[in-house]
């Protein structure tokens, strides 16, 4: 069967960034046999704590888009955010806004496989677990990771985002 675009992309980006997953071993797009729209949801279809979901969200900073990949255990504290980064406004993204900047549909966002770079916070809550579950470009999609390597192969900025 032939992969999403989306989720080969984010394949793709993963090899390209010789991403590892918890054990050490190369990150692989998974697909989930029902779409996951929330961090339950996946928590649920993987079998693993809502904390060790990366939600990732699309945020409008002043126009610009922000990635935030944060726990599914908790919320971004917009304001707190906006505080942080100096930005006047920080708001939810439109779907065309979110399509827009990453090519990908609300609740398939990964953080990465995007046209061009995408500013992103990952949430250092996600520190806490050896493993975190992201979006693999489509909701049914979702790949294995740690915290430091979503540092890393997304250039984020660690950052309290709750």
């Amino acid at each position: 069967m032939q992969a999403h675009p989306n989720v080969q992309a984010v394949q793709d980006a993963l090899d390209n960034a010789d991403a590892r997953d918890g054990s050490g071993n190369r990150c692989q797009v998974r697909m989930l046999p029902d779409a996951v729209h929330t961090a339950a949801a996946a928590a649920d279809a993987l079998g693993v704590e809502i904390g060790q979901i990366a939600n990732s969200l699309i945020f409008d900073a002043d126009g610009e888009p922000l990635l935030v990949l944060t726990s599914g255990a908790h919320r971004v504290d917009t304001a707190q955010v906006a505080a942080d980064l100096g930005v006047t406004a920080l708001r939810r993204a439109t779907p065309e806004f979110v399509r827009a900047h990453t090519g990908q549909p609300i609740g398939g966002v990964a953080p990465l496989g995007h046209p061009g770079p995408v500013r992103t916070l990952v949430d250092k809550a996600l520190a806490g677990y050896g493993e975190v579950w992201a979006a693999g470009g489509v909701p049914r999609a979702v790949f294995p990771t740690t915290y430091e390597e979503l540092v890393r192969i997304t250039t984020g900025t660690p950052a309290e985002v709750a």
